[in-house]
């Protein structure tokens, strides 16, 4: 079951471990629509819910799946170690870098760095 809990202020769309892989950008719409219901500003994911092809850039699924978030002004945190996709992907890792700068998508280890860079 997803929640929503307020974290510094910031309402965020806690999604379950448990649930339907996230493998196409139409997986997506459901938690876009749950968030836009409860009035989530994001979108937090853990790693394991998202299809391998998620982490494989050349599908494109990735990119599909946060341009999809960003069309509706959310934000997109993905949570849990994905090492062994960074590991074999040198572009993947790039691609997490330059998420990990900027403010609208995130892939962090766990829920504590979540609270910590919405923190400032």
């Amino acid at each position: 079951m997803n929640t929503v809990e307020k974290i510094h202020g910031i309402p965020a769309l806690l999604c379950a471990a448990e649930g339907a892989s996230i493998a196409a950008e139409a997986d997506i719409l459901d938690l876009i629509g749950d968030a836009w219901y409860q009035e989530a500003r994001w979108i937090v994911v853990p790693a394991e819910r998202f299809d391998v092809s998620f982490f494989q850039l050349r599908t494109r699924v990735a990119g599909d799946i946060i341009q999809k978030a960003v069309n509706y002004r959310l934000g997109l945190a993905v949570i849990g170690d994905i090492s062994v996709h960074t590991e074999a992907s040198s572009p993947l890792r790039d691609f997490v870098r330059e998420c990990n700068r900027g403010t609208q998508t995130w892939f962090l280890s766990d829920l504590e760095e979540f609270r910590q860079r919405l923190a400032g």
